[in-house]
């Protein structure tokens, strides 16, 4: 008979495994090409040295002249706080009782919940990569009960909950509606319609995911940027932390990518194999190829993704990517450091389903501490400006 230590023991056993595969290879193409480790995980921090620059220890000289002074490497020091990842599964009793008798159906209950939060999470942690940290999905333009009008919908989705805030000019946000769900959303005419009427929200208010403001990782939102900090360094500092930006790009081509890649290679020794755009930078591109009457090339990437060429390099489109822009990456500079794995939130007791408090519903949480570095910002390259197709 299927019980909730039946239940238990699936999460643990079976689906712990298949669904951390799946969230690390399988939500986003970008995702599957950055690798992940353990290293550099200090406590709560991710600390890491990271090199730049040349070995000073070089040089040229007489025959019995003096040697080369040394110079050893030079060195500076990430520090980034590991941030919090969640994914969150509801079983109510009333279903686990319907299929106590029936293994079958409780198989396709758990699987229903599962494929739910590989959904929910494809799209959120997608959207995190491309991010700055700070959660903000979008501003609010007006508000009238149970519909709110934003700048874009972009990142948001049905179903999703939210908390609707006003920020600081001195830093930090004032809630001014927590925890509201979106019920329906309306592209053509960007508005949100939520399950419970608010007040009080106005223009200039920001919607972010449930308790995520200044908390997500830290996305490419983060690296492309010319002033301020990263990893707790000041940009006008070290010059090396800001990445190659080229604006105002125009019409897509071979030689407006090799110029991008061009500049890399030259300036930071950088080798891009990773190209993300919007949808309509990826149509345009495709265009171009046409008119020329060039092959396009299709490349099978990790995680069952698919690539047209350049070169040799993929080149993917990405929702969560800005109109008019591409990136070009060196993926091997990227490392998602993480405290573990995706595993499950136990309780005290071990267990890892745990009744709502005064609700007829269990819940299941996956954990996950991390937090995303690029070891050369100076080596990575954003082409803006593009026109779409």
């Amino acid at each position: 008979m299927v019980s909730l230590q039946t239940a238990e023991n699936a999460l643990k056993t079976y689906y712990l495994g298949v669904v951390s595969e799946q969230l690390n290879t399988s939500i986003n193409p970008l995702l599957a090409k950055i690798k992940q480790s353990t290293s550099d995980v200090w406590g709560k921090e991710i600390r890491k040295v990271a090199p730049y620059g040349l070995n000073g220890g070089v040089g040229a000289g007489t025959e019995t002249g003096d040697l080369p002074v040394s110079g050893e490497n030079t060195y500076a020091q990430f520090v980034l706080t590991l941030k919090n990842l969640y994914g969150t599964i509801e079983i109510s009793d009333k279903a686990i009782r319907a299929s106590s008798n029936s293994a079958g159906a409780f198989v396709n209950l758990l699987n229903a919940e599962m494929e739910g939060l590989l959904r929910a999470s494809s799209f959120n942690f997608g959207r995190m990569l491309y991010g700055d940290g700070s959660g903000i999905l979008a501003g609010v333009i007006s508000c009238d009960g149970f519909r709110v009008e934003v700048d874009s919908t972009k990142f948001l989705m049905e179903g999703m909950i939210i908390d609707i805030l006003e920020e600081s000019p001195y830093g930090g946000a004032t809630p001014i509606v927590i925890a509201n769900r979106i019920r329906s959303v309306d592209r053509d005419a960007n508005s949100i319609r939520l399950f419970s009427p608010v007040s009080g929200v106005t223009e200039g208010h920001i919607i972010t995911v449930q308790g995520s403001y200044m908390n997500e990782i830290t996305g490419l939102g983060s690296i492309y940027k010319k002033e301020g900090y990263l990893y707790g360094l000041k940009r006008s500092d070290y010059k090396w932390m800001t990445p190659y930006i080229k604006e105002n790009a125009g019409e897509v081509s071979d030689l407006v990518i090799q110029a991008a890649i061009d500049k890399l290679e030259e300036e930071s020794g950088s080798m891009v194999d990773f190209i993300v755009c919007s949808s309509g930078v990826k149509r345009a591109y495709q265009s171009y190829l046409t008119s020329f009457k060039h092959n396009i090339d299709v490349l099978n990437l990790e995680g069952g993704y698919k690539a047209i060429s350049y070169n040799g390099i993929p080149v993917v489109s990405d929702r969560f990517v800005e109109e008019g822009t591409m990136y070009l990456l060196n993926t091997k500079d990227f490392t998602l450091h993480q405290l573990c794995d995706w595993s499950w939130l136990e309780g005290d007791d071990g267990r890892v389903i745990r009744q709502i408090p005064g609700k007829p519903v269990f819940t299941a949480t996956l954990v996950k501490y991390c937090d995303l570095i690029c070891d050369r910002p100076y080596g990575q390259a954003k082409i803006t400006g593009i026109t779409e197709c």
